[in-house]
């Protein structure tokens, strides 16, 4: 058998491992890296093909599923054919894409039930956006000369941002943790769009600030910068773990205003992060399959779940201070609906305009994050400010 076949049937028997669980499992991104770690046969690079591979098919999942145990050749073929163009997947593509490539209404690969949730991606650039892979994009906490100038010993592709300067997208596909300005905590892995939630609130220096959905602390390292050592960041989570990976991150990153809390004091914080637990639908394009597996009621949990933190942690913002939610849901049962409902039980509180849209149109009181715009994941961010 050559290569090639012998890798077309490797790939059709990860797809028939991962077919129960792809509609139900939220967390299949840990079950795909289990197979490709927990395989010794696989190198590097057989990695990174079979992982494209299955990403592209959890992405076109209407186009190719049907497929899978009728024609598993067509299978091949289809994946190889909407596969991204990767050193990885050269030889791949170049002996299955054979035939004309898969076409169809673009719009049957997201869930025809969120058409009413967000109907701005089921059409034009933000639809293409959708079907590409998401890029990687980094936050350059410090010595960003030092950091690009290793990049380019490195040979590796990068190009920063013209609208966030720390912003910086890695135009190859590398593994930035070998680096000294990883190790040195000069960079940390963050999507522009997720730098962007904070970056258009205008958040001064100083002050003392609650993240109260901390997790591992992506945002946190970002506010904790932008308050500068005269400000201090409280994380909270409910999830020890969470907390253990931003303790590590925070000391990589030579972050010593960031202090870990058991409970969030009440009614004293210059500001509160609430980024709340959501359906993740502003993240399909890095993983796709939540598409098949978040639901109309997963998004109505989640929408309670979002209204009932917002109350909660709304109690320590002092008078005249700040209050930001935010989440990675493009959802608007879990976006305007969410801060709508916040503001109608809570007449303490008024809404804050962004300090920067970054060419998106706020609507209602919150503004979205679309992915087309910038090459980001899916956003939302509102704020608000206690009378």
């Amino acid at each position: 058998m050559s290569v090639a076949a012998n890798q077309a049937q490797v790939f059709l028997r990860l797809l028939r491992a991962l077919r129960p669980r792809w509609h139900t499992d939220h967390a299949l991104a840990r079950t795909i890296q289990s197979l490709l770690t927990g395989d010794r046969s696989f190198g590097s690079r057989d990695r990174r093909l079979y992982r494209e591979l299955i990403y592209t098919t959890l992405r076109h999942l209407p186009w190719i599923e049907p497929w899978l145990e009728k024609e598993p050749a067509e299978v091949v073929r289809r994946a190889a054919w909407l596969a991204a163009e990767l050193p990885a997947t050269q030889a791949f593509r170049a002996e299955f894409a054979t035939g004309e490539a898969p076409a169809g209404d673009r719009a049957e690969l997201l869930p025809a039930w969120f058409r009413t949730e967000c109907p701005e991606i089921f059409s034009g650039e933000e639809l293409a956006a959708q079907l590409r892979r998401a890029p990687l994009w980094l936050r350059l906490s410090g010595a960003a000369s030092a950091t690009l100038r290793e990049f380019d010993a490195l040979r590796w592709a990068w190009h920063r941002s013209e609208l966030l300067p720390n912003a910086v997208r890695m135009l190859d596909e590398v593994d930035v943790t070998r680096t000294q300005a990883f190790q040195r905590g000069r960079i940390e892995v963050q999507d522009m769009g997720s730098q962007m939630v904070l970056e258009t609130l205008g958040i001064a220096p100083g002050g003392r600030w609650l993240d109260a959905c901390a997790g591992a602390g992506g945002k946190s390292l970002q506010l904790a910068r932008m308050i500068s050592a005269s400000g201090t960041v409280e994380a909270y989570d409910i999830r020890p773990s969470a907390l253990a990976e931003l303790q590590e991150r925070a000391v990589r990153a030579g972050a010593r205003n960031i202090r870990l809390i058991a409970r969030p004091s009440t009614g004293d914080y210059d500001g509160v992060l609430v980024d709340a637990p959501c359906s993740g639908s502003g993240t399909w394009r890095r993983s796709p399959h939540l598409k098949w597996t978040t639901t109309p009621a997963l998004i109505a949990e989640r929408a309670e779940l979002q209204h009932t933190l917002l109350a909660k942690f709304a109690h320590g913002v002092r008078p005249g201070g700040r209050l930001i939610y935010a989440t990675c849901s493009l959802s608007v049962r879990e976006n305007e609906q969410v801060v709508a409902r916040f503001l109608a039980g809570h007449e303490g509180f008024e809404p804050v305009p962004p300090a920067h849209a970054f060419g998106f149109t706020p609507r209602g009181d919150g503004l979205t994050i679309f992915p087309a715009r910038h090459d980001t994941d899916g956003f939302f961010v509102a704020g608000f400010r206690r009378r």
